[in-house]
């Protein structure tokens, strides 16, 4: 999906939620279990219930390799499930080098190698230039590369200052701007981070961010609105279990679908009030 048709399918929708789709046999309906793949059986019912009202799918990888080749049967079969206006993430967070990195990217982009044709996977930069730029080789295909994070190891490095006063963050986000463009790159920023907005958009003001934590993470939509919308919107708000887990009933895809739509609605009003909908 290029940087326009997501654009487009944001203003089409009025909504730029992604939903992710991190899915844990411990916690889906009992009823499902019976099921012949029951991982496949409860993400095709959310996607079902929820399409119409959200831009992305986020499915975790570690929640389908966790049960071997089953694990990645319906992973395949959840991808091949995905409205193809919906923008797809492999949240895999690769970060290898060299051809190791290629192969990855052939995992998850290359449909005829390997049953996978996401758009875009997320990737950690510590490896620097070759752990990103192979994902880049591949058209209209997006890398989605770590930031800023909220989780309550990101201190141990990420807020880190140089000499000239840039916090390591900020330093990451520089350097990967030029490995590539608006048009693939874009950032993973926490959504607890709240004003930390106002320093990514300095560093990169045009790029798409993809923002986890709103919801049942704490996160507020209203905050990262305020601090890290721009002209295009720029956003993918990321909710999982607060959609996908709002009941452990046989109407767990309607309430999911009664989740998504609330969000929706708020980031309807926080379009219409930055002028990108009318």
């Amino acid at each position: 999906m290029t940087r326009a048709e997501l654009i487009h399918q944001i203003k089409a929708k009025r909504s730029f939620l992604c939903v992710g789709l991190d899915t844990d046999l411990t916690k889906i309906p009992e009823h499902l279990l019976d099921d012949e793949d029951p991982i496949y059986s409860f993400n095709k019912a959310i996607i079902d219930a929820t399409a119409d009202l959200c831009v992305a799918y986020k499915p975790n990888i570690a929640f389908y390799e966790c049960y071997g080749i089953k694990g990645w049967q319906s992973l395949q079969k959840t991808w091949a499930a995905l409205p193809k206006d919906c923008f797809s993430i492999a949240d895999a967070k690769r970060g290898d080098i060299g051809n190791t990195s290629g192969r990855y990217a052939m995992a998850f982009f290359d449909e005829k190698t390997s049953g996978l044709g996401f758009d875009s996977i997320t990737i950690a930069p510590y490896m620097g230039k070759d752990s990103v730029t192979p994902f880049l080789d591949f058209n209209d295909k997006w890398a989605i590369v770590l930031a800023l994070t909220s989780n309550e190891g990101s201190l141990d490095f990420q807020n880190f200052e140089n000499k000239e006063g840039l916090q390591l963050f900020e330093q990451v986000i520089d350097k990967v701007n030029t490995w590539g463009t608006p048009d693939n790159l874009m950032y993973v920023v926490g959504a607890t981070r709240g004003e930390g907005f106002i320093k990514i958009r300095e560093h990169a003001p045009d790029h798409f961010l993809l923002v986890p934590g709103v919801g049942a993470q704490g996160g507020s939509l209203e905050d990262v609105c305020k601090f890290g919308m721009n002209k295009d919107c720029g956003l993918l708000v990321n909710s999982t279990r607060g959609i996908i887990y709002a009941s452990k009933g046989r109407d767990f895809a309607e309430r999911a679908r009664e989740e998504a739509l609330i969000l929706q609605k708020e980031m309807e009003v926080e379009l219409l009030k930055a002028g990108i909908i009318s």
